[in-house]
């Protein structure tokens, strides 16, 4: 069985989430725990999305820089022209 693992505390198991979830249930109330959670969800998603964000501008710098690092005056070599190889 996979459970959820914090780094601080270890590993969850079913017993553990339950104790807290009543703990939760007792703090907040039957009333209150839909809006917690709901929260909480809402929480975790802008977190996700500023976190996606971050990443995409890492990458684009990361972009930026691999660009600026390039040779500018190189030109690419092409095959000569008939006219240069017939001279």
């Amino acid at each position: 069985m996979n459970t959820p693992q914090l780094a601080f505390i270890g590993p969850l198991g079913t017993g553990e989430m339950i104790m807290i979830f009543i703990v939760v249930l007792l703090l907040f109330g039957a009333k209150k725990l839909p809006e917690l959670a709901r929260g909480v969800g809402k929480s975790m998603g802008e977190f996700k999305k500023a976190r996606e964000e971050f990443e995409r501008e890492i990458t684009r710098s990361e972009d930026d820089v691999r660009r600026e690092d390039r040779p500018k005056d190189v030109t690419p070599k092409t095959a000569p022209d008939k006219e240069s190889r017939e001279a």
